[in-house]
């Protein structure tokens, strides 16, 4: 966790019929994030949840980011996305949180909520990913994680790829769906040349 430092800041990905709030501070979707198309369709109603009380208090949360979550970036404003999606099947929208750093806006953890009367602040914690550079969205009603991956002598910025992940909620938890895949990001050269192509392999 050293490695991406303790501060934290946000980003704002896109949404397909769900309600995303982003945090303060320079916000910026991740090289290689989530991309869907928004819904004509008016998102379900939700309960806005203070996240970061979510993420100190839950029991699954690891003890480095709730360190992280110690103080704000700025002012009173914490590294904390919160986007309100259905895809448990609840009657309430879950929360999905990815917490990043402040300075490079790298995911150091990302977090699916769901609503339950009588849980810890009326939450389970139903998906943790603590891994760096992770990321959390929603693709088709599923939970989709990206993380970034970086070869010797990548940027904190700039990361060589990507690793994608689906999960699909089946009898009480999320099961991976289908082949996680794997993009490279373009590269351009010192000398101005053209970058080579995307690719995108599935693992």
């Amino acid at each position: 966790m050293a490695a991406v430092g303790l501060l934290l800041a946000g980003c704002n990905p896109g949404g397909e019929g769900v309600r995303s709030e982003g945090s303060a501070g320079t916000t910026r979707a991740p090289q290689g994030a989530l991309h869907t198309t928004p819904s004509p369709s008016a998102p379900a109603r939700y309960k806005k949840v203070d996240a970061v009380k979510l993420l100190k208090h839950a029991p699954k949360v690891g003890p480095d980011v709730k360190r992280s979550l110690a103080k704000p970036c700025a002012a009173d404003e914490y590294p904390v996305e919160v986007t309100y999606a259905s895809l448990t099947g609840a009657k309430s929208p879950d929360v999905i949180v990815n917490v990043m750093t402040c300075a490079d806006s790298v995911g150091i953890g990302a977090y699916v909520f769901r609503r339950r009367p009588g849980a810890p602040d009326g939450y389970d914690t139903v998906y943790v990913n603590e891994q760096p550079s992770v990321y959390a969205g929603v693709n088709k009603g599923d939970l989709e994680v990206s993380k970034q991956t970086y070869a010797a002598g990548d940027k904190v910025c700039c990361p060589s790829g990507e690793d994608v992940v689906t999960y699909h909620w089946a009898d009480g938890r999320f099961s991976q769906r289908g082949r996680p895949y794997h993009t490279d990001y373009s590269k351009t050269t010192a000398g101005g040349a053209t970058p080579d192509d995307d690719t995108g392999t599935e693992g």
